[in-house]
């Protein structure tokens, strides 16, 4: 094995080994022996991608297909930073069709499809994301992650019929994929089976309190402040409804809340809710790290996400009659 191929396939076993920064230094070695080389591009924007530096994978990944048009991985790889935790849609669409151009095997099709799929999910075009649906190919699939993933998306365009045996399929070739568990949570309490969909969502809870944080997450103390300045600037009409003091951080909703139907991924929940008779009601609130880090996928995107869903969530529970908060019972 040469010299730059030799710093390549380090660098990706370093990715595999949780080690981005010995990658990134791997990468940039094999791009001293060759400063046009679209493979060296596509690590480094892979490892920005891993370390939160969302825009410069972006660049990255536009250095390696300048450098070669038909890098398809790459291609597929910028596509999804856009969407996710981006949001730039109209642009990762675009890359994505680029990619379909390109694509041969049913596996490149499929993730470039899926990608596509979650953009137009995105932009609030149901229609069109249920129509590329069709496009999928009919499997089986090789890849369990693609069998999870079609079936997420068949679930999301209310198709659960169909959902339902893709998940439970990879939730069988994979029993450590916490996505599809969670998944198969939703399609069993879809079709009443509370007791099987407690169990699912349990697992999926394991599952998740197993992963690392991300490389950018917040310190436990500096989290916890960030949703008290969140609390604090909340309007006169929703703070009311939180019981002054009572305010606590976690980072996964508990077994117990999770067993009476809370959403284990939910990124809050409204708890203890009332007070003295005649007295507007009030709340505890509990907020969930890790949910929220995994919604928001950025350190500048937190507070964001807590402020959008503790708005939400007061609304629904106190200002709107009869209508379910995300924190409540899924059965």
């Amino acid at each position: 094995m040469d010299q730059f191929s030799a710093h390549l396939d380090r660098g990706w076993d370093l990715v595999q080994r949780g080690d981005p920064g010995g990658a990134e230094l791997s990468a940039r070695r094999a791009l001293e022996l060759d400063g046009q080389s679209p493979e060296a591009y596509n690590l480094l924007g892979y490892v920005a991608a891993l370390q939160g530096e969302f825009e410069d994978a972006i660049e990255h990944y536009r250095q390696a297909i300048a450098l070669d048009d038909t890098y398809l991985e790459a291609m597929l790889n910028a596509a999804e930073v856009l969407v996710h935790p981006l949001a730039d849609f109209d642009r990762a669409i675009d890359m994505c069709d680029q990619a379909l151009d390109l694509a041969e095997t049913d596996d490149e099709v499929v993730d470039a499809l899926l990608l596509k799929f979650d953009a137009l999910l995105g932009q609030g075009r149901q229609d069109e994301a249920r129509a590329l649906c069709a496009r999928f190919p009919q499997g089986p699939f090789d890849n369990p992650n693609h069998s999870f993933l079609v079936g997420r998306a068949l679930y999301e365009v209310g198709n659960v019929a169909a959902a339902r045996p893709l998940i439970e399929e990879a939730t069988d070739k994979n029993p450590d994929g916490a996505d599809a568990h969670y998944y198969l949570g939703l399609v069993r309490d879809d079709g009443g089976d509370s007791a099987g969909a407690t169990a699912a969502f349990l697992r999926s809870r394991e599952l998740d309190a197993a992963l690392p944080a991300p490389a950018w997450a917040l310190s436990a103390e500096t989290f916890h402040g960030l949703v008290r300045r969140v609390v604090e600037g909340l309007d006169e009409g929703l703070g009311k409804f939180l019981r002054g003091g009572e305010l606590f951080v976690s980072d996964l909703p508990g077994v117990e809340v999770v067993v009476d139907g809370v959403d284990p991924r939910a990124l809050l929940l409204l708890d203890g809710i009332g007070g003295p008779e005649g007295t507007e009601p009030t709340a505890r609130l509990f907020v969930y790290q890790r949910n929220v880090e995994r919604v928001a996928g950025t350190v500048e995107g937190v507070e964001e996400e807590i402020r959008l869903a503790l708005d939400r969530e007061l609304r629904l529970t106190f200002l709107e009659e009869n209508a379910p908060a995300r924190g409540t019972p899924l059965n």
